[in-house]
Formats: structure tokens, C-alpha cells, sequence
């Protein structure tokens, strides 16, 4: 037995990094038994066959695990957005960064395109909120350095609407990448998808990064119970009026001395993250506690 870690997962392989070089291997049926899925980022145990070839025998504990993209042991999430063509909505931002939250995993909002437009509104929301913001260009190379710096040392998985430029900005942090790029729709305002599937790659930087899907596939199952009763939490920026509202079990939307409210009137909190917040809160509301968690 040998341990290693998933770098990709493929059509039902899994390619994983061993001290004795990658291995192509097949899960055990017991994990389907279980009801179980090995994840890009799982550090496993593995059993080889010989020829470069081996099997997922147990998975070892995970420090966080997200459903999709299908990932684990995240230590930060770069949310890749644009004020130009195509526009983030912050609301997907939000609904991102919360889960990431939940996950107990670092965010870093990474502005991109800022040659062609600075996104200011989009760095003074984020920036009042507490997160890490960057304006970066992969056409211009503006702010790489700032940004290998932040990822060094990390597994940090990249996810944004597509035609953000997450591959553009993975190659241009290391051209030896060669991923695919797409381009924006003129009609649509919207980039095509080119990545398929979840794969690791560590850069010349000393960074260890994801290339995931977009926002349109990005743990779109995540509503559950727990992120229900924990959704205010979620807001980082909410953390200093929890527990100080008049009512107990405030739901922060529309209370009478409700703390988070009166934050929101001061300008201490965000419009649009407040917002973003009673979008999401309508969206868990209908969950009840009887109702069987999805994992």
C-alpha cells in the first residue's frame, strides 16, 4: 500500500501522485457501496498492480469536501470575476463565497479583465466585506506577481462565470498549462465552457491549483439544512452583530432591533451582500428540519 493523492478523475479512473509516480487507478466497489466518491484532492491509499497501474483502497480523512465541482481539501477558493464582458452578477459571487464559508475554506476575489475595466464597484463591495480582492489582467500580465504570492503553498481551486478567464489566467501564470480558451459571445455576453472535468496542476510558483467548471455547475445542490441554520454565519461581514439583536432567532431580514439591519443602515454592511443574503435566505426557507439532508 502506498498513499498519494488524486490529481484527476476521468471516466471512472482516477490518476493519483505517489511517491513512486502516478498511478491510473479504479476505486473499489466498496466505495459505491458506501455511497462514496473519491474526489480530486483526497489523499488516498493505494494498492499497485504493476504497469503504472493501481487501486483506491481507503480514503484518508478530508479537510473539506465540495460536491461540484467534485473536490476536496481546498485550502482557498479564487472566485474569478469581470466587470467587462461577461459581467459577474455578485450574487453568484455570494452564493459561492457563502459556501466556501461553510466549508471552512479561505476565498480570494480575483478581478480579472482590468484592462478593460477597473470592476470598482465589485472591489469596494468586496473589500468592505472583509474578503482578499486583486485586480488582476491575463492579457496584460497587471497583477500575476500579487497573485502567484497569494496562492504560493496553497490548493486553491478556480471557479468564475465562463468567460471570466480562469484558463487564460492559468496559463498566464504558467504557460506550460496550455488549457483551452474560449471565447465570449458578442450576442450572449457570455463565454463558451471549456473546462470539462477538475484537474490539479502545480505551477512553477511553488501554488498548487484546480481548474473547475463555472458558476452554472458549481455546487448547485449545496441548499441544505445546515447552511439553513447557519446561512448568517456565512456573511463574514455579519459576524459582529450576531447575537445582538433585540429578538432571539432574528432571521436579519426584516426584525424590528435587528443589529445586522441597523449595520446594513449605517453602511457598515453592503447593500448588495445583504441582499444577495435575503436571496438566499428565500431560497432555504422551504427546507424544513424533518427534510433529509443532501450530502
Amino acid at each position: 500500500m502506498v498513499e498519494g493523492r488524486i490529481q484527476k478523475a476521468l471516466s471512472g479512473f482516477y490518476y493519483v501522485d505517489t511517491p513512486q509516480g502516478y498511478l491510473t487507478c479504479r476505486a473499489r466497489g466498496k466505495f459505491r457501496k458506501d455511497g462514496i466518491s473519491p474526489l480530486v484532492g483526497d489523499r488516498v491509499e493505494v494498492r499497485e498492480l504493476g504497469n503504472g497501474e493501481g487501486f483506491v483502497e481507503k480514503l484518508l480523512p478530508r479537510r473539506n469536501a465540495f460536491v461540484r465541482p467534485a473536490v476536496a481539501n481546498i485550502d482557498q477558493l479564487v472566485i474569478i470575476a469581470s466587470g467587462a464582458i461577461p459581467q459577474t452578477d455578485p450574487f453568484l459571487i455570494d452564493r459561492v463565497a457563502a459556501i466556501a464559508e461553510l466549508k471552512g475554506c479561505e476565498v480570494l476575489i480575483l478581478l480579472n479583465k482590468c484592462d478593460l475595466n477597473s470592476a470598482d464597484d465589485l472591489f469596494e463591495i468586496y473589500q468592505a466585506a472583509g474578503f482578499q480582492v486583486l485586480r488582476v489582467s491575463a492579457e496584460t500580465g497587471d497583477g500575476l506577481e500579487a497573485l502567484k504570492t497569494l496562492i504560493s503553498g496553497k490548493l486553491s481551486a478556480f471557479t468564475g462565470n465562463s468567460g471570466v478567464g480562469k484558463s487564460s489566467i492559468l496559463n498566464a501564470l504558467d504557460p506550460q498549462m496550455h488549457l483551452q480558451v474560449g471565447e465570449v459571445s458578442d450576442a450572449l455576453g457570455r463565454g463558451r465552457h471549456t473546462t470539462r472535468h477538475v484537474e490539479l496542476f502545480r505551477l512553477d510558483c511553488g501554488a498548487e491549483v484546480m481548474d473547475s467548471p463555472g458558476f452554472s455547475s458549481f455546487e448547485t445542490d449545496a441548499l441544505n439544512l445546515e447552511w439553513k441554520h447557519r446561512l448568517p454565519e456565512t456573511f463574514r461581514e455579519f459576524g459582529p452583530y450576531l447575537g445582538k439583536c433585540r429578538f432571539a432567532g432574528c432571521s436579519h431580514t426584516k426584525e424590528k432591533g435587528c443589529a445586522v439591519l441597523e449595520a446594513l443602515k449605517a453602511g457598515k454592511i453592503q447593500r448588495s451582500r445583504h441582499e444577495s443574503y435575503l436571496r438566499l435566505y428565500e431560497e432555504l426557507k422551504p427546507l424544513k428540519d424533518w427534510q433529509e439532508t443532501k450530502k
